[in-house]
């Protein structure tokens, strides 16, 4: 199967699955690479939560007809749009079942090197194979981005990891633990660790934790909506328009682009997590770790809170410190390519159809939050960016895209 196709999609998670069902229902000739929803399965713990409602956990198809909610309706879940929080289990079986339907074609395999020759690109598969394709859509989530405390980075991986490094977090059943981080990440993996039966603190910068609200009733007055309205991404006319207008976040400033990607949204705790939290699990906040030291089969860390210093020392710390992405890390891209791509804040800097300064080569998803916000972090953005990528390439349109780049942004 060597003949050249319209889009190779790398990356095989919410956006790459999404992608595929609309380039499919286009008549797109295409190819697919990438284990679906591997980060999902593999760096995510057991007995987790989605923090979005479930309306916003949907996978996105043209005809919204796998949405998460005719999934569970078919196979006797609990659903709500909003109220019920969608567990990772489910999930699961949904995008497996949505990929079934709309994906299955993928080709478990991953993208080795990925390199532009004349008008075409060439893909080098892990196990020996070529692709080549006119067009490529890079998906690959966050899972090449791991942010990782410089000050913890040298420290063996028996004293220190990233949360996304744990699957089953019952293997710290009766020892301590430190968990880093403020955010939903940290605090759902703090209480699972407690769940599980290790002893563990929370360590953070932040002087409180910030705790979402109780969703609002699915049945409201028009008054409480135009107040308060509800979108993919929370409550609030903020939300709403970086949930609702991608397309619109493109026109800011750069640099508000740029900040309002880091920081909007910030780190929080959803609502039906915090009896599990509050009052049961040590906080040691406005906390900065100066330093780590390997002491035997623990590890100490200096806390530095204003001019005092303590020491904390535990079996185990985990960063649950979230993921930075970094057009550097996609070590895949040939240096050529990498070097020929316009960035913003070190991520691709890309056009209203998702496009970057390379002819072809499209981003999708958290790597381009700086160009389109926010909810590129989250599964709702990926209906957006199907939409976008697929009209600008569908056969309705100019194939050869290398003839009439997109705007940029």
């Amino acid at each position: 199967m060597n003949e050249t196709v319209d889009v190779a999609v790398v990356g095989a998670g919410p956006y790459g699955l999404s992608l595929a069902a609309h380039l499919r229902a286009a008549g797109v000739s295409h190819r697919q690479f990438g284990v679906p929803l591997n980060l999902w399965r593999t760096a995510m713990p057991r007995g987790m939560y989605l923090k979005s409602q479930g309306f916003a956990c949907s996978l996105s198809d043209p005809h919204a007809s796998h949405t998460l909610e005719t999934f569970c309706r078919e196979t006797g879940r609990v659903y709500a749009h909003i109220g019920v929080p969608v567990s990772l289990d489910t999930f699961l079986e949904y995008g497996t079942w949505f990929e079934r339907n709309h994906a299955p074609d993928v080709e478990q395999v991953l993208v080795d090197r990925l390199r532009r020759t004349g008008d075409r690109y060439e893909l080098e598969l892990t196990d020996g194979r070529t692709a080549s394709a006119r067009n490529v859509v890079v998906a690959t989530g966050v899972e090449h981005f791991v942010r990782m405390p410089d000050v913890l980075a040298e420290l063996p991986a028996h004293l220190s990891s990233h949360a996304s490094a744990h699957v089953d977090l019952g293997v710290f059943r009766d020892r301590e633990v430190a968990v880093l981080g403020a955010g939903q990440s940290a605090l759902e993996t703090a209480a699972l660790l407690r769940e599980s039966g290790a002893s563990v603190r929370i360590v953070a910068r932040r002087g409180r934790i910030a705790w979402n609200g109780l969703p609002p009733a699915e049945e409201r007055s028009l008054r409480s909506r135009l107040r308060e309205p509800e979108a993919g991404l929370g409550t609030g006319w903020a939300t709403w328009f970086y949930s609702e207008h991608p397309e619109l976040f493109r026109f800011l400033p750069p640099a508000t682009r740029v900040r309002l990607a880091r920081t909007a949204l910030g780190p929080a705790g959803a609502w039906w997590l915090r009896d599990r939290v509050d009052g049961k699990i040590p906080m040691l906040l406005q906390r900065e770790v100066e330093w780590a030291d390997p002491a035997g089969d623990r590890v100490r860390l200096g806390l530095r809170r204003g001019s005092e210093t303590s020491t904390l020392s535990v079996d185990h710390v985990i960063s649950a410190t979230g993921y930075r992405p970094d057009l550097g890390r996609l070590s895949f891209l040939s240096p050529e390519l990498r070097a020929g791509v316009s960035t913003l804040d070190r991520t691709p800097r890309v056009g209203s159809d998702y496009q970057s300064s390379v002819p072809g080569l499209f981003f999708v998803g958290p790597a381009v939050a700086p160009s389109f916000g926010p909810v590129m972090r989250f599964v709702y953005g990926a209906h957006h960016a199907s939409r976008a990528v697929t009209a600008r390439i569908s056969p309705a349109r100019e194939r050869r895209v290398f003839a009439v780049p997109g705007t940029r942004g």
